[in-house]
This record gives structure tokens, C-alpha cells and sequence, in this order.
């Protein structure tokens, strides 16, 4: 996987020729959902398809978002996608604590093939105000969870809230919850219309400002627009590579040229702007 993912497309597990389509999107990770996605006549079709697809390594990351924790669908889903070389993590629903996490860690480590020190990497989806209030418990509840991001659909709908302005003490709570325990930065929830590339944008920029990092997505008609918000421009490429050749010159704390104060933490948010331009090139 990239070091930096920007786009996470989600795609129906009960629609196999849809899946093979999303993994020539360009997307950075595909994640195959098993839950809201599929009608509950078709979650046992979207599982067997699923586990068939993954049986072999696959030219892009893959997730799965299996079914609710709380749900006899959620230990279906394990049992079917363990071993598989396509799955690349695992996306777990709705979780409220910690010990959903460590549950599902438990389970997959033990089902982990002899060569692998332990299961699948594991991301929360956080969707309740209880999963709120846990994020940083969720964030460093075992090693094998790499991420947690939010639901927002569900979460509005806990809260009920209406307007989108609601939604940001929560956003900023996970970003911070995630940088606290050492994780990637969160990568935004969906944007519901498809079609409004314009507010995508938008809300993709604010999301920045928030501190997120890339965003999930329904649609390929997205990514494009998730990616551009995302990269940086080339007047924050610049900007880094001057902060970055100073530093280099002198580690301690100085002030550039223009008048500006860098110390080790600006140095490292400049690095990381370099590292992120730099994700697609050789």
C-alpha cells in the first residue's frame, strides 16, 4: 500500500464484475463491503463471492467491511475471508469499545497462516456517540488495529444531527484520538451525492484543514476530486522543500529568510508534504 492512501473506494460485495472494475479505478484501496452495501438476501452470496475474489493476491490493497460486530454475520464473514492472500485489512462497523476490537484481533491472529506474525490489519469505523466517546480506548486497543475514521451516516443519524457543521467536534476527535495512539491520519467519511463534484471539493478542503487524510468514496467519479484536494499544491511543495533544505543546514530551532520560526515539528509536517508528493513516483 501507499504510504500516503488517498482514496478508498467502496464497492458492493455482492457484485463481483463491479469489484473487478473498482480495482482498475486507480483507487488507492479498495474496500469490498459485506454490510450496508448488500440487501440481507444477498449476504451470504456477497461473502462467498468475496472469498472466491480475494483467493488470490490482487493488484491494489483490498479491504473488507464485514457485517456488524454484534451480529452472527460478523463471525460468517472471519471465517470466510481468514488466509485469503487478497485481503489486505479489515474494516469492523459500528465499534462502541475496545473489547470489540480486541475480539476481533483475537480471532483473527489465531486463524493467521503460519508465515504471518498476526491477522490482517484492523480499522475501526466509529458511527455512535458511545464509539466517540471510546476513540482514543478504540485507537489503542491492540496492536493490530492500524486506523479508525468515522461513519457519518449512522453517527448523524445517533446524534440527529442535521446540519454538517454538527459533525465537526467529532471529526476533530477522531483526528486527534488517531494522532494521540500513533496512527495515520483518519481518511474522510463518504460524500453521499455522487454527483455535486463542486461540495465534494468543498467539504474534501475542509476536511483537510481538519486534519484528515484522503477520503472514502462510492463512486470512481470521486477520486479524482478527492486526490486533487488531498496532494499538495505547488506552493506547499515549495514552501517544504525551503523548510526542509534549511533544516538540513542547521537542526536546531531557526527563522527562514521571510521572517518565519521552524523547529523539528514544523520540519517533520514538511517532510511528510514531500513524502506525500512524492507517493507516485518511482
Amino acid at each position: 500500500m501507499k504510504d500516503y492512501p488517498l482514496t478508498w473506494l467502496y464497492v458492493p460485495g455482492d457484485r463481483p464484475e463491479v469489484v473487478s472494475k473498482a480495482l482498475a479505478s486507480g483507487a488507492d484501496v479498495i474496500v469490498v463491503d459485506l454490510e450496508d452495501a448488500v440487501a440481507p438476501d444477498r449476504k451470504e452470496y456477497a461473502r462467498t463471492a468475496t472469498a472466491e475474489r480475494l483467493a488470490d493476491p490482487q493488484p491494489v490493497p483490498v479491504h473488507v467491511r464485514i457485517n456488524a460486530l454484534d451480529c452472527p454475520l460478523a463471525d460468517l464473514d472471519l471465517r470466510a475471508l481468514e488466509d485469503l492472500p487478497g485481503v489486505s485489512g479489515l474494516r469492523l462497523p459500528k465499534v462502541t469499545t475496545p473489547k470489540d476490537v480486541v475480539r476481533v484481533a483475537a480471532r483473527t491472529s489465531t486463524t493467521a497462516t503460519a508465515t504471518a506474525e498476526a491477522g490482517p490489519p484492523l480499522h475501526a469505523l466509529l458511527e455512535t456517540a458511545l464509539g466517540i466517546e471510546h476513540a482514543f480506548a478504540i485507537a489503542t486497543a491492540h496492536p493490530a488495529l492500524h486506523g479508525i475514521a468515522l461513519g457519518e451516516a449512522d453517527l448523524r443519524a445517533d446524534l440527529g444531527v442535521r446540519g454538517d457543521a454538527g459533525l465537526d467536534w467529532c471529526r476533530s476527535r477522531v483526528v486527534v484520538a488517531a494522532r494521540a495512539a500513533g496512527l495515520a491520519p483518519p481518511p474522510q467519511s463518504v460524500h453521499p451525492d455522487t454527483r455535486d463534484l463542486d461540495t465534494l471539493a468543498a467539504s474534501c478542503a475542509h476536511g483537510r484543514a481538519l486534519g484528515f487524510l484522503g477520503r472514502a468514496a462510492i463512486h470512481p467519479r470521486q477520486l479524482p476530486v478527492i486526490e486533487r484536494a488531498y496532494l499538495p499544491t505547488p506552493e506547499e511543495i515549495e514552501d517544504a522543500e525551503q523548510i526542509v533544505k534549511a533544516a538540513a543546514t542547521d537542526e536546531g530551532a531557526q527563522a527562514l529568510p521571510d521572517g518565519r520560526f521552524i523547529d523539528a515539528a514544523v520540519v517533520a509536517a514538511a517532510r511528510r508534504t514531500l513524502s506525500l508528493a512524492d507517493r507516485d513516483r518511482p
